[in-house]
């Protein structure tokens, strides 16, 4: 099992920027996917954008041209550049890894950062 720890969640202002890491306990080396989701009050967890093995990056279209999807392989870290926050953009943000251990499918989660867009 692989630890995922997120941070910089916080308040900010509609038209802010946040920028979300998730660090992993260890290398993943089977990797499939490591994404980012959220949930807001209420609602069910929503992805919000992905990055494969092969770099390949998917957006919800309600992030798209606002949020950017990374990795730093060498620090076995995920980021969520989030520019031009909206209200609407509320809620706990989870990072996720897909991987494979040898014959095993595997989906690991983090425990979650706050993301408030708000005067």
């Amino acid at each position: 099992q692989v630890q995922l720890v997120e941070s910089g969640g916080g308040l900010v202002q509609p038209g802010g920027s946040l920028r979300l890491s998730c660090a992993a306990s260890k290398s993943i080396f089977s990797i499939i996917a490591m994404g980012w989701y959220r949930q807001a009050p209420g609602k069910q967890r929503e992805l919000v954008a992905t990055i494969s093995s092969g770099s390949r990056k998917y957006y919800v279209d309600s992030v798209k041209g606002r949020f950017t999807i990374s990795t730093d392989n060498a620090k076995n870290t995920v980021y969520l550049q989030m520019n031009s926050l909206k209200p609407e953009d509320t809620a706990v943000y989870y990072c996720n890894a897909q991987y494979y251990s040898g014959p095993q499918y595997l989906s690991d989660w983090g425990q979650g950062t706050q993301v408030t867009v708000s005067t």
